[in-house]
């Protein structure tokens, strides 16, 4: 039986194998290359991001809609500019934290005052109207993240062992934040949402200041959240702090390519969908065969039982991987990923 996307994403999510393994191709710029306009254009109205989930899904067979724009836009809620530039991901302004009075200071945005993030809820509005049995997948940024754009990385981490109080200050008003940012979203048709975490990977912080930070202040946030959630460490790795990961209650999680696909699948096994975990750097030079080996690697390793969705192992794409690129992944996994699976 063929099964719809949403069908297909939510077999795999109980462990059990659906009609082929799901792909997520997360293309947030493609878009714009399609129609040939500028970034700076693309992300100008709600229709127009609309617009460009439904051509990637129907061109490249994806199985989500995904309504990231970029990951300054929660900062032009507070009151920060971001640039454009074609060809690269969008990029925040100057961070408008620097004191500590700063943070005293900084008041929690209102989504209703916020005209970037009103386009992405209308975005979410017109996807769930218009695009049928599909998940859509809506982000937030973990109020553990996102004082990296607000305060700049060297700041936020001496703020981290330095200032306990103020750094409780921020990310209090963080959480508030998120909170509200994350509801709307739902409000708006958001079936699920990718809780983006990057800061808490090992691959940024030691385990143990995850697990006496992140860990608490993610658990904060998913026991008011009733809804589907991934947590994405934006190519960071996961392994070391999987015990507390899975206790989260997440039920999917984002994995890098500096792991093995089939040790992540064994250690989530049952408990969160693994996805992951294309090299979405590397796919900038892929060949045909680079891709199909790629689809074959991941499919054999984890793709047993279902708890697997092909992705890019950043949630992002680059701008510069080929339509080609993207055509060939699709079509392997069209060649290789139905169940039963064979020939891989």
């Amino acid at each position: 039986m063929i099964m719809s996307s949403m069908q297909r994403v939510l077999t795999t999510m109980n462990h059990q194998e659906p009609d082929k393994v799901p792909l997520f191709l997360f293309t947030t710029m493609h878009p714009a290359k399609e129609k040939n306009i500028s970034i700076k254009e693309y992300f100008a109205s709600a229709e127009s991001v609309a617009e460009g989930q439904l051509l990637m899904r129907t061109k490249y067979r994806n199985d989500c809609y995904y309504t990231f724009y970029y990951a300054s836009i929660e900062l032009e809620a507070f009151g920060v500019k971001s640039f454009f530039r074609d060809g690269t991901p969008v990029n925040a302004g100057t961070p408008f934290i620097n004191t500590p009075e700063d943070i005293i200071k900084m008041r929690v945005p209102q989504l209703h005052d916020s005209p970037s993030l009103q386009k992405v809820l209308k975005t979410t509005e017109i996807l769930k109207k218009e695009g049928g049995d599909v998940p859509i997948i809506g982000v937030v940024i973990s109020p553990f993240s996102l004082p990296i754009m607000q305060m700049g990385f060297a700041k936020y981490i001496d703020l981290l062992y330095e200032s306990p109080n103020m750094f409780d200050i921020l990310i209090q008003k963080n959480i508030e934040f998120c909170l509200q940012w994350f509801q709307a979203q739902l409000d708006a048709g958001a079936t699920a949402i990718c809780y983006f975490d990057p800061v808490s990977s090992p691959s940024i912080v030691p385990p143990a200041i995850y697990k006496k930070y992140g860990f608490p202040i993610t658990q904060q946030i998913f026991k008011k959240m009733q809804a589907p959630i991934a947590i994405h460490l934006a190519s960071g790795r996961s392994l070391r702090i999987a015990e507390d990961l899975k206790k989260t209650d997440a039920l999917v999680i984002g994995c890098s390519s500096e792991e093995d696909i089939g040790e992540l699948k064994d250690t989530y096994r049952g408990k969160m969908t693994v996805l992951g975990n294309l090299n979405g750097i590397e796919m900038c030079n892929w060949g045909k065969d680079d891709a199909y080996n790629n689809i074959q690697t991941i499919i054999k390793k984890a793709a047993k039982g279902g708890g697997l969705i092909i992705s890019d192992n950043h949630g992002e794409i680059p701008y510069q991987v080929k339509h080609e690129t993207l055509m060939h992944i699709s079509d392997a996994v069209e060649k290789y990923g139905y169940y039963p699976i064979r020939g891989v």
